[in-house]
């Protein structure tokens, strides 16, 4: 089907768009690199993007299609978080004129979050503050079904008197390409960082940079209830506030 959207595109009049399960995009592979050279408008749907799948298998694992499809360059991965993010992350599909747009979807149900109007503004640069303090002492940056866990896991800090500030980064590639002061004002350099994210973590470390940590998964995943997994591989609030913790202390020590 990937194949037969780029053909749409090429012939122009629509913004034509497929749709599978995320760890199916491997089928797709070829024809996704193939949109991305040729700047084609499509739109791939990837659903069911991460371990929260269940009982389903470990074919069923996407861990490390989020890393591999944003390595494909011109090719816009967008990882929502919930509705707003969502409807923002379409919108800017079908605006792109110059390349494809992967609009990876979660199986399970996910937190509304309440912002304002320049919040709902900002999803369009990739990366934004969600929710912030006055001098955050680290930074949790996060995307999609994991945007709740860094939320509460900031809600955790807070009660032991540290700031964290909360970035949901649905596109990691539009972010990248926004100027160095936006970047700056978004994840500040003088500030640690943890990323949070139901997959290989390596992809993380050139944006947590070398004081940074990464709370993620590099193995397959199991077949097992969400919350089983969620607390097997670390992806809960305390595993976060915990690494956050760390990186404070062991910053601290090298003070």
């Amino acid at each position: 089907m990937a194949a037969v959207i780029n053909s749409m595109a090429l012939h122009r009049g629509s913004i034509p768009y497929d749709d599978t399960f995320m760890t199916f995009s491997d089928y797709s592979r070829d024809a996704i690199r193939t949109s991305a050279f040729e700047q084609q408008r499509v739109i791939h749907v990837l659903a069911h993007d991460s371990i929260g799948l269940g009982e389903d298998g470990l074919t069923h694992r996407p861990v490390e299609h989020p890393a591999s499809l944003r390595l494909i360059p011109n090719n816009h991965v967008w990882r929502p978080c919930d509705s707003v993010e969502t409807a923002v992350a379409y919108l800017a599909a079908l605006q792109r004129g110059s390349g494809p747009s992967c609009l990876v979807l979660s199986r399970q149900p996910q937190a509304p979050f309440g912002r304002d109007s320049e919040r709902i503004e900002a999803i369009k640069r990739g990366g934004y503050v969600l929710h912030d303090v006055p001098a955050p002492d680290v930074v949790l940056i996060a995307t999609g079904s994991e945007v709740e866990i860094a939320m509460c896991a900031a809600g955790q800090l807070a009660e032991s008197g540290i700031g964290a500030r909360v970035v949901s980064m649905p596109c990691v590639e539009v972010f990248r390409a926004q100027d160095a002061a936006y970047r700056e004002a978004v994840l500040p350099a003088a500030v640690p960082r943890v990323s949070v994210e139901a997959g290989v973590t390596w992809f993380w470390k050139a944006v947590v940079g070398e004081r940074g940590a990464t709370v993620g998964i590099d193995t397959f995943g199991e077949s097992a209830p969400a919350d089983a997994r969620g607390r097997h591989f670390g992806l809960t609030p305390a595993k976060v506030a915990e690494a956050a913790r760390s990186l404070l202390e062991r910053d601290y020590e090298h003070a």
